[in-house]
């Protein structure tokens, strides 16, 4: 008799040489493996009050690894937040009068306004151990990562083509499948590029994040963040360069070995028709991403899955009977008590009363420490708001005079956007901060005090905001136009005044909102910081702030970070939004 031969599709590949791809892809997960059990000793590691700092180069990589670490678990959980808000704020219409309005208020406090209570709060709870601190710094991150992406979410869903729900009910999908396999494919787009986002935004406060000080004490961790902090305060010239070199490799790496692939991946989530590039460019593509398709593990995984679930079968085939019986009596109930509408009704009020109870406990604290506050602080604090806003507003100015006319020249070529967009990309994505003592000390040898060269600095917080958006609008410009302008032989002023800087328009205003908001969050370090072993610091909201939290005076500090978010949030809803709209509706482009 002869054997029983497998079909080809089952049939497990003849054992073979590892390829270069697989052995990449073993030596990329023992790494990673290295990295995670060499980071998990540092959270229990024994709490200390300083931490030295080795500026050696020797200790630069492992301290690149840390915060990179850190940054990719406050991603991930910015991930998870992102999608369980979104859903939330999107299925339920009292939960996002709610939660709308919240996300507004969260995402215009910086960091340092988390930072009291994370820190003081987390190391109550592990008081001898590192992990309340290295928490505290990720949950930090993650304020500058999550409102980003949640937004990005709930929009994906609410702009969902209503005739794909309705063939996902008629198909009898359930709502987890319809989640995972309609909502989230959907949105992929969208979350991958607000994730390039949101990584870029939780580096823009690495050295706030893994080096600061409340009160009397100095907090640090070891990362790279920390290794420029110190080798500021010590004027370590070389220190600074490498620790430069080693955050621009990281951004380079993280975007070719993770982002870049899955801007390539979820191309094939689109919901349009579009099979190539915006008017005939080529499709994107990553080197990794083919690189990987080469490889024979991932191949052979799936194999033995297969004859594992196989295997599982056949073992479970006497009792399929059994379990067929018990399958109403047992899983009916419950499937029943949570697609049942009183059960979703009463399950999303539980969501909005929870989370209204706390914002509640919150506002009552809050209150609490403004009331210690008198006239004077008041005074100093409307001051002090009167200036960063000046400043705020000059950074968007400025930021404008040149993000403007070169996203245009940029977005209208594609040719221009391939070569250049990767390179600002990264230089996007590169922390601020870091370069902020070197612009000081610049502009102190050039006779320009701090009042003035915080708007630079602010500058270099907001600009990328605005570019990037005005590309993107320009390069989405239908063809037929540019063809049209041709076509009637327009001038170059004609069609930067009738075309380009109308196409542009609703996008810059969207840049507008976002570079304030960055340079608003980047005034608590332009406004106060350390250059050259000294501190520096000029009169406005953001070193206000940052001199509280230095202090430990959380009345004054609770004073300014309410001040701020009120005058961000109303901006925003009074001046920014009513300018969005007038924009949508005064230079769209018809598609």
């Amino acid at each position: 008799m002869k054997p029983l031969r497998l079909p080809p599709a089952l049939t497990p590949p003849a054992i073979r040489r590892l390829g270069l791809a697989d052995v990449a892809i073993l030596c990329l997960l023992g790494g990673a493996i290295a990295a995670v059990v060499a980071f998990a000793r540092e959270f229990e590691a024994p709490l200390r009050q300083v931490v030295q700092i080795d500026l050696r180069p020797s200790a630069l990589p492992k301290y690149t690894l840390y915060s990179l670490a850190r940054g990719v678990i406050a991603l991930a959980i910015s991930y998870v937040f992102a999608l369980g808000f979104g859903w939330a704020a999107a299925k339920s219409r009292a939960a996002e009068r709610l939660l709308l309005p919240m996300l507004d208020i969260l995402q215009s406090i910086p960091v340092l306004g988390f930072l009291p209570g994370l820190v003081l709060g987390l190391m109550s709870l592990f008081p001898t151990r590192n992990v309340g601190l290295e928490l505290a710094a990720i949950l930090m991150i993650f304020t500058a990562q999550a409102w980003n992406l949640a937004l990005s979410f709930y929009s994906s869903l609410k702009s969902l083509p209503d005739p794909l729900r309705d063939a996902c009910k008629v198909a009898g999908w359930r709502a987890s499948r319809t989640f995972w396999q309609l909502e989230v494919p959907a949105a992929a787009q969208g979350l991958v590029w607000n994730g390039m986002l949101s990584m870029a935004g939780g580096w823009f406060f690495l050295m706030v994040n893994e080096a600061f000080r409340l009160g009397d004490r100095d907090f640090r961790l070891p990362g790279v963040g920390s290794y420029m902090s110190v080798a500021l305060d010590q004027g370590n010239g070389p220190a600074m360069a490498l620790a430069i070199l080693a955050m621009v490799a990281m951004i380079v790496c993280v975007d070719q070995l993770l982002w870049r692939p899955l801007v390539v991946w979820v191309e094939k989530f689109r919901l349009d028709e579009t099979a190539g590039g915006e008017g005939g460019a080529a499709p994107a593509t990553s080197w990794v991403l083919e690189f990987l398709r080469h490889a024979r593990l991932p191949r052979r995984a799936a194999v033995l899955r297969r004859q594992a679930y196989r295997t599982a079968l056949r073992a479970a085939r006497p009792l399929e009977r059994p379990l067929a019986i018990a399958r109403p009596v047992i899983l009916s109930g419950p499937r029943f008590a949570f697609a049942h509408p009183l059960a979703r009704w009463v399950g999303g009020s539980l969501l909005v009363a929870g989370v209204a109870l706390a914002a509640a406990v919150g506002a009552w604290h809050i209150w609490l420490l403004l009331r210690q506050l008198g006239a004077r602080d008041w005074g100093t604090l409307i001051g002090s708001a009167a200036l960063t806003f000046a400043r705020v507003m000059g950074a968007v100015i400025v930021s404008t005079a040149w993000a403007l006319p070169a996203g245009i020249v940029i977005g209208r070529s594609p040719l221009v956007a391939r070569l250049l967009q990767p390179v600002i990309q990264v230089v996007a994505s590169f922390p601020a901060p870091m370069l902020f003592p070197l612009v000081v000390l610049a502009f102190e040898r050039a006779g320009v005090g701090l009042g003035l060269g915080a708007v630079a600095l602010m500058v270099l917080a907001g600009q990328w905001y605005i570019l990037f958006n005005v590309i993107s609008a320009v390069a989405a410009i239908p063809q037929q136009l540019k063809d049209a302008a041709t076509a009637f032989q327009l001038s170059w002023r004609a069609r930067w005044r009738s075309l380009y800087l109308p196409a542009a328009f609703p996008a810059l205003v969207t840049g507008w909102i976002t570079a304030a908001g960055g340079a608003w969050n980047g005034s608590i370090v332009a406004e106060y910081l350390q250059a050259g072993g000294r501190l520096r610091t000029t009169a406005g909201l953001g070193s206000l702030i940052s001199d509280a939290t230095a202090h430990a005076n959380f009345p004054l500090l609770a004073g300014g970070i309410a001040l701020m978010s009120l005058i961000v949030v109303g901006w925003n809803r009074f001046v920014w939004r009513a300018l969005a709209g007038w924009a949508q509706t005064r230079f769209v482009v018809a598609q």
